[in-house]
């Protein structure tokens, strides 16, 4: 047969090299293994051939590994079509079957795990609320398993701030629901929040990737000015000089966006601290920073420089101010007739809402496992706000993650579109409609949707909210809304991990640890901006003609959402007053985590705010 084989090769042009009696042994193999005659197996090696471009018409012994491959493919994908309902087991199917060996596996009959494996699928998706005998429903068909539906820990609590919760097998589990019925817990759904939101743009549809060199300066020198201002009017550093001019003796002020000389990250030799075009013609001088014991900073920073300049090549700081003074006046960009225009456009309040009082559950995408699209985790998470009936629901993107594998390859027959009308926006109507005129639901795109635009800052998505009664609001990205006069901040870009990878910073002396992830927070506090680094992260389409004022926030919100792959975290962190003695303006910095980690569940948050961010009570919640 090695005969066959040979005169087969030579017959189709194929010449065997030097190791010629392991390549014949080989291909015998083959064709016993597969069942292939002599004529087949060259046949399949020519296939083999122009898919990998070979060059040359020689066999190489070097290549029966690769053409094994080919040949086991081969083979398998005729079986599948064959039979199109046999299932080919993966290292995925392994893992699940021997993580749950204990649970599942038994010396029963064949048929006992089956059974048992539909029941589960069954019970997990059999919700307590079902309207129209449709709501809630996960899209999958029940006699799928999956991962998540697979998943032993529901609703547990991972952390808590002011806010009890029980103990069993020394995990911390949320209370047991009551047994009331559907229709008492209708009857007690809470009253209607306010709904103000605070500017409207970019608006849908608008005009994108049109930034010119002239946007970026007048972007970054408004900041800067506007830091400048802000130092003046606070009165403690009137006289501000230019940090190039050399000042031997005296010590000087000045204010400036820090910079590194060159790609790379910040170090000792790279800081650079660029002034205003008013002041220093925007020329930037080299920041010593040796004498401090303890600062922390990053590209785009806008900061306030105590120090002195011997040569006038370098400014040697001994002092760092890195936040905007409590006492200055609200940004008045925004004209007061513009800001009540908004309002009137777009409130929708109830005089009988409790003022500052707000009681909120918050997610952040993806909202399906990255195994399927059937939008397990989102379904699960309407079914819990459906028990707990919160005033406000904020679900920010990505919503149809362009990062999904199945999205990525194109392995999904509906458009993107459609899977966010299906999977996402049938779901809220449902649950609106189960809960009633009070609930409210607010939804921030992300730049990793795939069904919207691809550019930052973000509109707001597009869709018509005429037949929801406004309960269904459209957050531009990032966007500030006032709920029961609560104000709300939401971004859903990852500055938090883009800030930890370019910061810079040195601890004091005293050897004291700092909190990393409160800091990353107050930078965004501190610089009254959703997205302070500058250079941007090479992923973020920054386009600063559109709304460049959208980034910038004149006041510091109550409660602030940034979305992060970083570990979740509720804080309540300072956003000012850390200089000088100034009374302290705080805020709840909230990082609801990821809703779906992979094939496994992710987390949320739930939220009491009661007017003051000490008091308020939070549970990031295991789903």
């Amino acid at each position: 047969m090695e005969e066959e084989i040979k005169a087969e090769f030579r017959k189709s042009g194929f010449a065997l090299d030097g190791d010629e009696d392991e390549i014949l042994r080989k291909c015998l193999t083959f064709c016993i293994n597969y069942s292939l005659t002599p004529s087949d197996l060259v046949s399949s090696w020519e296939v083999y051939y122009l898919n990998r471009l070979l060059n040359g018409s020689t066999v190489q012994n070097a290549e029966m590994d690769g053409f094994l491959l080919h040949l086991q493919n081969v083979v398998k994908e005729s079986i599948i079509t064959e039979e199109p309902d046999l299932h080919i087991y993966s290292s995925k199917d392994v893992d699940m079957i021997l993580n749950n060996e204990d649970e599942y596996v038994r010396e029963e009959t064949i048929g006992t795990p089956t059974n048992k494996l539909y029941s589960l699928s069954s019970e997990q998706f059999d919700y307590e609320h079902q309207p129209n005998g449709s709501a809630y429903s996960s899209g999958k068909p029940s006699n799928v398993i999956t991962p998540f539906g697979q998943r032993r820990e529901k609703f547990a609590v991972k952390y808590s701030i002011n806010q009890l919760s029980t103990e069993e097998n020394g995990k911390k589990e949320l209370v047991a629901e009551d047994s009331e019925d559907d229709f008492l817990k209708k009857v007690k759904t809470r009253e209607r929040c306010s709904m103000v939101v605070h500017g409207t743009k970019p608006e849908p549809n608008c005009r994108f990737m049109y930034d010119r060199t002239e946007d970026r300066f007048r972007a970054l020198e408004s900041r800067i000015r506007r830091h400048t201002s802000a130092f003046v009017a606070s009165g403690v550093h009137k006289d501000l000089m230019d940090p190039t001019v050399a000042s031997q003796q005296k010590s000087i002020f000045a204010v400036g966006m820090i910079c590194c000389d060159g790609e790379g990250h910040l170090n000792d030799k790279s800081i650079l601290l660029q002034s205003s075009a008013e002041c220093s013609g925007g020329q930037r001088v080299r920041l010593d920073l040796q004498r401090l014991s303890q600062f922390s900073i990053f590209p785009g920073q806008v900061v306030g420089i105590e120090g002195n300049n011997p040569s006038g090549h370098c400014l040697i700081a001994s002092k760092i101010i890195d936040s905007i003074p409590v006492s200055v006046p609200a940004d008045v960009s925004l004209r007061p007739v513009k800001r009540q225009a908004l309002n009137q456009g777009t409130q929708l309040t109830d005089p009988s809402s409790s003022d500052e009082e707000l009681s909120v559950i918050i997610a952040a995408g993806p909202f399906t496992t990255t195994d399927n699209l059937f939008f397990e985790p989102l379904t699960e998470l309407l079914a819990y706000a459906s028990r707990k009936t919160p005033q406000l629901l904020i679900l920010l993107g990505p919503f149809v993650d362009s990062e999904h594998p199945e999205i990525r390859r194109g392995a999904t027959d509906r458009s993107f579109d459609e899977i966010f009308h299906v999977e996402i926006m049938r779901k809220l109507r449902d649950y609106v409609d189960y809960l009633g005129d009070a609930a409210r639901v607010v939804l921030v795109p992300s730049i990793r949707d795939a069904n919207h635009d691809f550019v930052f800052p973000q509109p707001g998505f597009d869709i018509p909210s005429s037949n929801l009664n406004n309960q269904i609001t459209n957050l531009t990205n990032p966007g500030i809304f006032e709920a029961n006069q609560v104000k709300v901040g939401c971004c859903t870009v990852d500055i938090l991990k883009q800030l930890s990878g370019e910061e810079m910073s040195r601890n004091p002396s005293n050897g004291i640890p700092s909190d990393r992830m409160s800091r990353l927070a107050y930078h965004i506090l501190s610089q009254r901006s959703f997205y302070p680094l500058y250079p941007p992260a090479e992923d973020v389409p920054l386009d600063f003609s559109l709304a460049p004022d959208t980034l910038h926030f004149s006041l510091i919100p109550d409660i602030l959402v940034l979305p992060s792959d970083m570990k979740y975290f509720v804080k309540v962190v300072s956003g000012g007053g850390r200089n000088d003695g100034e009374e302290q303006v705080k805020c709840i910095c909230i990082n609801p985590g990821r809703l779906a980690k992979g094939e496994c569940a992710g987390t949320f948050v739930e939220l009491h705010y009661n007017g003051d961010p000490d008091t308020a009570s939070a549970s990031i919640i295991g789903i």
